[in-house]
């Protein structure tokens, strides 16, 4: 009887002895990853990628200690974008931001199973998304659509600058939603009476070569459709379009801080900053077809009267009231 009884002593005490190591044993909960994959460069995100964090950080994530950020950044060059989705799935990352469309449909391609959180593009007009109230696979997030502010930009020239009759219009080849933007300026020019020089550019060396032909074919202005080579290099293109003498016509904020004399579009970090309640969503369980579709339903009107008075322009008053941001 004692035997037993020094049997269950001698148990207790052991067990109380392993118990802290039992505690030390057990693994700590996992921090979430999140994978970020954009099509263009840090330097040209920046801002972007601030108002992500802040996103975050307003909903509790402290970066590096409840949440690891795995970034990714294709600078410009959209054939990388198939390896670099493929490092994050490869991480298993619990979500990934995808900064525009064709970075979504490079890590759709590459994952059926990790949610990618949409951060701005034309996931409609594109096909990427066809149901905005329940997205039927892996994809959700902020679709924005430029061709519908294709004929805006066009009208919002023509108010700046009256004389102007040949607008250049600058884009990517592989855009996939430039065509359609392009179809929208040729319905708004005839009323406007604005002729339209469609050029494409692939390589960042090739700008200079399409800046010849707008002087060629004597052009007045410049529209820019978005692009990644377009947002790395904006501060070139602008300088480039000075030299030229043409007002520029961008959607991007950013575009015009770095020289363009207007913007009109959402706010990029607007969107990256709303894209961060989309992804605490999905670290508590949600799914992508649970998160409806969002649409920008704001956009803004930037001016930079810096530019304007270098190019002899002066800008009516009207627009300078409606303007969201000037830049002096």
């Amino acid at each position: 009887m004692w035997c037993s009884a020094l049997r269950g002593i001698i148990t207790l005490i052991l067990s109380l002895l392993m118990a802290p190591l039992a505690a030390e044993a057990q693994p700590s909960p996992q921090v979430p990853r999140i994978g970020v994959l954009s099509d263009s460069a840090l330097t040209a995100s920046a801002r972007n990628r601030a108002a992500f964090l802040q996103g975050l950080h307003a909903l509790g994530y402290v970066e590096g200690q409840t949440i690891v950020l795995e970034e990714r950044w294709a600078e410009g060059k959209l054939e990388r974008l198939p390896d670099l989705a493929a490092e994050l799935v490869q991480l298993q990352v619990n979500v990934i931001v995808a900064g525009t469309v064709p970075v979504a449909r490079a890590t759709s391609q590459a994952t059926e199973r990790i949610p990618i959180v949409l951060a701005g593009g034309d996931a409609v007009g594109t096909g990427l998304i066809t149901n905005i109230a329940r997205p039927d696979g892996n994809i959700t997030g902020l679709a924005t659509n430029a061709a519908e502010l294709s004929g805006k930009w066009l009208e919002l020239l023509k108010e700046a600058v009256p004389a102007v009759s040949r607008v250049a219009v600058l884009s990517l080849p592989e855009s996939p939603f430039a065509g359609a933007a392009l179809r929208e300026m040729q319905v708004a020019a005839p009323a406007l009476g604005v002729q339209l020089q469609s050029l494409s550019v692939r390589d960042p060396s090739e700008l200079e070569g399409a800046f010849a032909a707008m002087s060629t074919e004597h052009a007045e202005a410049l529209v820019v459709i978005p692009g990644p080579i377009f947002s790395i290099h904006r501060a070139r293109i602008n300088e480039l379009a000075a030299k030229s003498r043409l007002p520029t016509m961008w959607e991007w904020r950013d575009a015009v801080a770095d020289g363009g004399l207007m913007a009109y579009g959402p706010d990029g970090a607007s969107l990256w900053r709303r894209a961060a309640t989309y992804v605490d969503k999905i670290l508590k369980g949600a799914q992508p077809a649970d998160l409806p579709v969002e649409r920008p339903m704001t956009f803004k009107l930037v001016i930079n009267l810096k530019t304007a008075k270098a190019l002899g322009i002066t800008m009516p008053p009207h627009l300078l009231v409606l303007a969201d941001e000037v830049f002096q």
